[in-house]
């Protein structure tokens, strides 16, 4: 008997231990749920184990309470998406989030897009060594909203062992959703005719025309384009007996941006109910479309190009080039009309030839599909080490280490006595202008927002503007010569003016390698500075006869060529820099910028860059000031910095968002201002203030942080 009862009993464990290891699988499948009083988190695995191929499918499931809801990718007129920091995890590889069909949600006149209820957001991933155990860990951040919104954040896990890749009970979960995330069509039985642009330039449409292998039930039309823009709510007109859709989307222009939509790429996505269809487009007008462009418009932005042109002739990035400018009015005292007249035309003419280049340089930059902005000749090593080299030389020649003339095409740059060649008063304002455009000006910015967003000829006639209202004061004072003709005759006086004006392009030559110092190091700098000081004493010397005929240029060329060179070959990148300084300065990143607003805080954001001068006069008159920097380091404000010294195409799309293609640039977000506030070029106390007034008006002071979606 005691033998039956035993063996019954070790059968009865037997039988619990194999269904208990059964089990397993599915419960080694699933992390822990992370609970809030809004729903639960929890990551789950299609499989058990790591398998011998390494492959890892894997999900994000959220289980909402009723009414509350999480962000699609692009999550619409407000919100964020669900974001994953996957840094703590071991022997994981490429993990990437796949996103089923979104449903639209209209409140207070806000389209959003999201999920509701339970949503399982697919994962793919690998294992980096499939012999190995994976352990997943994931810090998460997203937003829940129902009227209130509320940022909350999880930390995940999931152990994966090493072993057979045996399916789970969450496998076909997984897959369910994954069949929801949109992809060509096929599947879903829809298709697309054609996606494109009708209206006008200044309010175009996205249209689509799509098809379906059974009636429509609710299509809907989904819109991703640059962050400059918004999408209304989309008209739908059903043909074929519901098969057939056409569907119209409005562009909106996101407050404060002047762009247009046409050439940009967009993402468009279909849905109808659990259905998607998902494919990108650059946005055109039809064949044969007449789009309207607006005349009277660009006659407005012309002005505007010039007022702004004229206006960088005050600004504070000039004070690079002062010398230059004030060298071209001293050196005519006393001068001959005629020859005043000629030689300040000319000097406008270079400011002109200067903006033409400037504005083939961008047709060329956007041909290659790369980003453009104003000033980014100041984020290439060349254009540093060309200016540094001829800024000395020009500096040598005013000290009179030098009495030979420079080719007659650069003569008149610091050219003494009568030696006052048209060829040189145009290289003058050339390189006056170059020298003096690293920052924006108010209208500039619009202006050339305008411009960038359109095609070739609006790009050459805004540059071409701006060039001409910066050339205003050289086209006066040949109008009324005797502007200039009325100081004194060169003299012994000038002398002493040569050397101030030397030792101030000497200055300027110094901030450039600076500038060079932030973009390719410090080695790369210091090695540009001894060779553009080495010119000094070969041109002593060839001035004194101690070299041999043509020495003196075949030095200066090798010794240029080997500047132009040392960039590229001896310089490092440099590592990004904390953007901060004093203060509680963070580094910019959009993307948290909507978090942060969402929690109530105010948001203050400084795009800069080392060769900006009026983002330094900014930053030392306004942003430095008691007032305004006891605002800034208050609680619930939150100041944002963006160094665009280097080029960074982040900090590029940035900057697109709101229309604006050129530094200085400031911006104020809050809960009276979620789509933020571009502040002028040129800050002032009282207005940055008063903008921290706006964006705060709103704020839900408590125990939570909360925001009204």
């Amino acid at each position: 008997m005691p033998r039956r009862v035993f063996g019954l009993a070790l059968t009865i464990v037997a039988g619990l231990l194999a269904s208990l290891f059964a089990t397993a699988p599915a419960l080694a499948a699933a992390g822990d749920w992370a609970e809030t009083e809004q729903g639960r988190v929890r990551l789950i695995s299609a499989v058990a184990g790591v398998g011998s191929e390494g492959r890892l499918d894997l999900g994000l499931q959220f289980q909402l309470e009723p009414g509350w809801k999480i962000y699609w990718r692009s999550p619409g007129d407000a919100g964020y998406p669900p974001r994953l920091d996957w840094s703590a995890s071991r022997n994981l590889a490429d993990p990437t989030l796949s996103w089923p069909v979104p449903e639209r949600f209209s409140l207070f006149g806000l389209e959003t897009f999201g999920y509701g209820d339970e949503v399982v957001l697919p994962i793919a991933a690998r294992a980096v060594d499939p012999a190995q155990g994976v352990a997943l860990a994931a810090k998460l951040d997203f937003l829940v909203c129902e009227e209130i919104c509320i940022p909350l954040e999880a930390d995940l896990a999931l152990a994966l062992p090493s072993g057979a890749a045996a399916s789970s009970s969450h496998g076909t979960l997984i897959e369910t959703y994954r069949r929801l995330v949109p992809g060509e069509g096929a599947e879903a039985g829809l298709g697309f005719e054609s996606v494109g642009l009708t209206g006008n330039l200044e309010e175009a449409v996205v249209e689509a025309r799509a098809t379906s292998e059974i009636a429509f039930e609710t299509p809907d039309l989904l819109v991703e384009g640059p962050p400059a823009f918004s999408y209304g709510k989309p008209e739908v007109a059903l043909e074929d007996e519901g098969r057939s859709a056409v569907i119209r989307v409005p562009v909106l222009a996101r407050s404060g941006a002047r762009s247009v939509i046409e050439g940009k790429p967009l993402t468009v996505t279909l849905v109808d109910g659990r259905r998607g269809l998902e494919t990108t487009v650059i946005a055109r007008f039809a064949e044969g479309a007449t789009p309207r462009f607006d005349l009277a418009g660009l006659a407005v932005i012309l002005g505007l190009a010039f007022i702004g042109g004229l206006i960088l002739n005050v600004m504070p990035c000039v004070l690079p080039v002062l010398s230059l400018k004030l060298l071209s009015v001293v050196s005519h005292g006393g001068g001959e009309r005629a020859q005043v007249r000629r030689s300040f035309l000319a000097s406008a003419a270079g400011i002109l030839a200067s903006f033409l280049g400037l504005a083939l340089l961008v047709l060329g930059l956007k041909g290659a599909g790369m980003a453009v902005g104003w000033g980014i000749q100041f984020q290439q090593p060349i254009f540093l080490v060309a200016m540094i080299l001829v800024l000395m030389l020009f500096a040598w020649n005013l000290f009179g280490l030098f009495e030979f003339h420079l080719p007659r095409a650069l003569g008149g740059l610091g050219a003494q006595g009568d030696d006052k060649s048209l060829a040189g008063s145009f290289w003058t304002g050339a390189l006056a202008t170059l020298l003096a455009t690293p920052c924006s000006a108010p209208y500039l910015g619009t202006a050339v927002g305008f411009a960038l967003a359109r095609g070739p000829l609006e790009i050459v006639a805004v540059f071409l503007a701006l060039g001409l209202g910066m050339a205003l004061p050289y086209v006066l004072v040949a109008a009324v010569p005797g502007l200039a003709i009325r100081l004194p005759r060169p003299g012994a006086w000038m002398l002493w003016v040569k050397r101030v004006m030397g030792l101030a392009l000497l200055g300027t030559a110094v901030w450039l390698l600076t500038v060079l110092w932030a973009e390719s190091g410090l080695a790369a700098a210091l090695a540009v500075a001894v060779m553009a000081l080495a010119t000094a004493p070969v041109l002593w010397l060839d001035l004194r006869r101690k070299l041999a005929p043509g020495v003196a240029a075949a030095a200066i060329l090798g010794l240029a060529l080997a500047a132009f060179i040392t960039p590229p070959t001896l310089g490092k990148p440099v590592a990004a820099r904390d953007a901060g300084g004093a203060g509680n300065w963070q580094t910019l990143e959009a993307t948290q910028i909507a978090g942060l607003v969402a929690q109530g805080k105010v948001v203050f954001v400084d795009v800069t860059a080392d060769w900006c001068i009026t983002c330094q006069y900014n930053k030392v008159q306004v942003l430095d000031d008691g007032r305004v920097a006891e605002r800034l380091e208050a609680a619930g404000v939150v100041t944002l910095r963006g160094d665009w010294t280097r080029p960074d195409p982040a900090i590029s799309a940035y900057l697109e968002s709101f229309g604006r293609y050129g530094i200085p640039f400031n911006a104020v977000y809050g809960p009276g201002l979620p789509a933020g506030k571009a502040l002028p070029e040129i800050l002032s106390v009282n207005g940055v203030l008063a903008a921290l007034d706006e964006a705060e008006a709103g704020r839900i002071t408590g125990s939570r942080d909360t925001t009204t979606q």
